[in-house]
């Protein structure tokens, strides 16, 4: 079974931080083809939390929650391991993440906006792409 962990940027281990990476490497710019900057220099900000599960291959499922001005949560890299999807682990991490009261933002990758639906996310604004051709939407949830 997965192990659920929750760290601030300065928290985090460099293994921990590795795993992380390789994650979203993996699934973002290998399995999405998408070669972007996926270093952006927010990981290790005292704002930014880490929440992802892992088990004895490594990091399994993660996202992550920046700290936006205006006091709003961003959510995003919600990733989860192609060996370990069907399992709930990112509905798992995003009611973790919700758990904290407030308003939140993410740009979603419009096949899984129902996803976020769920969540109560609404959709703002028209769909997108971006620079390496994958359609997004962003969204937003309101204070509850």
């Amino acid at each position: 079974m997965p192990t659920l962990h929750d760290a601030t940027g300065p928290e985090l281990t460099a293994a921990q931080l590795h795993d992380i990476l390789r994650l979203r490497v993996d699934v973002f710019v290998v399995e999405q083809k998408a070669a972007y900057p996926e270093l952006d220099g927010r990981d290790l900000l005292p704002g930014t939390r880490h929440l992802w599960f892992s088990d004895a291959d490594g990091v399994t499922s993660y996202l992550r929650v920046l700290a936006d001005p205006g006091g709003v949560r961003r959510i995003g890299r919600v990733v989860t391991a192609a060996s370990a999807r069907g399992q709930g682990l990112a509905a798992r991490l995003m009611d973790a993440a919700l758990a904290i009261p407030g308003e939140y933002v993410l740009d979603a990758q419009t096949y899984v906006q129902g996803f976020y639906a769920r969540y109560g996310f609404v959709a703002e604004g028209a769909e997108y792409t971006d620079e390496d051709g994958i359609p997004h939407i962003r969204m937003r949830r309101l204070p509850r």
